[in-house]
């Protein structure tokens, strides 16, 4: 791998790890936000819903603008807004001003990935290795976050997690200025270089984005504040926020081995028929999580982490095998949004079976989501050959 290579996936490494743990502080703070502001789970699942939505709804105009713009001043512009919008979050004191910052904060996330996962798909030459390492780095993102939200939420204000990684957005931001060159030419050579767009296998996998998006929002907004109430016989002198934020992180790190497999699986196998497994695996293990407390809820949970991540590197790489080069950064932005934006909805949906029946609910309700997945899949792998 040379010099460049490297530096693109440490700087795409870093940045996926630094969005998914600025994404995952909400949902590990429902808590302490129910106490301050006095609401309740059904409207903080529409704040979490607002601002995921503008997660995936950017990123379709940021994947218009790669072309134009470049990865690079994509990746500038993300990390600028991040800086800005948790500042606007951490001096805002009223309910109104946090919604906003939190909206501005899902914006300005979702330029990252068809950033990122464009800047790789051309500059990077092993594609499904390079996926893997950056799903790594972000499900590495997404075991810190809860971490970071409940020790520095614990020890001083929630205000202070967000104002942490906003330092680190600020050191990554001259990382991306200085290391990584900036493009001479309109479109530099692509290192998986497609010539025509399967439009049928495209749709078909957009559609399991969707289930796997609404999956998704729903388990990582919910787990936080699930294992807070069910694991309150383990490590009781902790606080709910802290042992919730512990535990989901061990969870949601556990899906590093799950982005090893990916990528290895997805270099050896058909990627359609991992895809397909990857999702029948998950559904058992989503109605688990719901029926279960305690130490098995954790030994479960860390086997579904490992089970649910590792259609990552599979998907995204399934996106570049499948769109035309000159379209790869929009195929990645309209995925995303139909992943994360329209897999927002799952939030909301969440709060209202949590405030009126039960959190522990929520989780069966996503393993339901997901079984028409296992027949989309069925049918992609009919429309990919390879």
């Amino acid at each position: 791998m040379v010099r460049e290579e490297k530096i693109i996936l440490g700087i795409t490494g870093i940045s996926h790890l630094l969005v998914h743990s600025t994404m995952l502080v909400l949902p590990s703070i429902l808590i302490l936000l129910q106490q301050e502001y006095q609401i309740g789970l059904a409207k903080l699942g529409l704040i979490v819903t607002a601002s995921l939505f503008m997660f995936g709804l950017g990123s379709i105009p940021a994947g218009l603008l790669e072309r134009k713009l470049g990865g690079r001043n994509l990746l500038l512009i993300y990390q600028s807004g991040i800086i800005l919008s948790i500042l606007f979050i951490v001096l805002t004191k009223e309910l109104l001003g946090l919604v906003f910052g939190l909206i501005l904060l899902g914006l300005f996330s979702s330029i990252y990935h068809p950033a990122g996962l464009t800047l790789i798909s051309r500059r990077v030459k092993n594609i499904s290795s390079g996926m893997a390492f950056h799903g790594i780095m972000g499900s590495t993102g997404l075991g810190l976050g809860p971490i970071f939200a409940g020790i520095f939420a614990s020890l001083y204000s929630w205000r202070v997690a967000y104002l942490f990684l906003a330092i680190l957005f600020f050191t990554i931001l001259i990382g991306t200025l200085t290391l990584i060159p900036a493009r001479k030419t309109a479109l530099i050579e692509d290192k998986a270089d497609t010539k025509v767009t399967n439009k049928p296998a495209l749709i078909t996998y957009y559609s399991v984005a969707i289930l796997i998006g609404l999956s998704f929002a729903g388990f990582t907004t919910f787990m936080p504040t699930h294992f807070a109430f069910e694991t309150r016989n383990i490590l009781p002198s902790l606080s709910d926020t802290m042992r919730g934020g512990i535990f989901t992180s061990v969870v949601l790190l556990s899906g590093i081995i799950g982005q090893i497999f990916g990528g290895y699986l997805g270099n050896k196998f058909s990627r359609t028929r991992v895809l397909f497994w990857i999702i029948v695996i998950n559904i058992p293990f989503l109605f688990l999580i719901g029926f279960s407390t305690g130490i098995p809820l954790i030994l479960i949970g860390i086997i579904f982490g490992v089970a649910h991540f590792t259609w990552q590197p599979i998907g995204n790489s399934l996106i570049a095998q499948i769109t035309h080069s000159h379209h790869r950064g929009l195929g990645y932005g309209i995925g995303f949004f139909l992943g994360f934006g329209v897999g927002a909805l799952a939030a909301g949906i969440g709060g209202l079976i949590g405030e009126y029946l039960r959190v522990a609910y929520i989780f069966p309700v996503m393993a339901v989501i997901l079984i028409p997945a296992i027949f989309l899949t069925r049918k992609l792998i009919t429309r990919v050959k390879i």
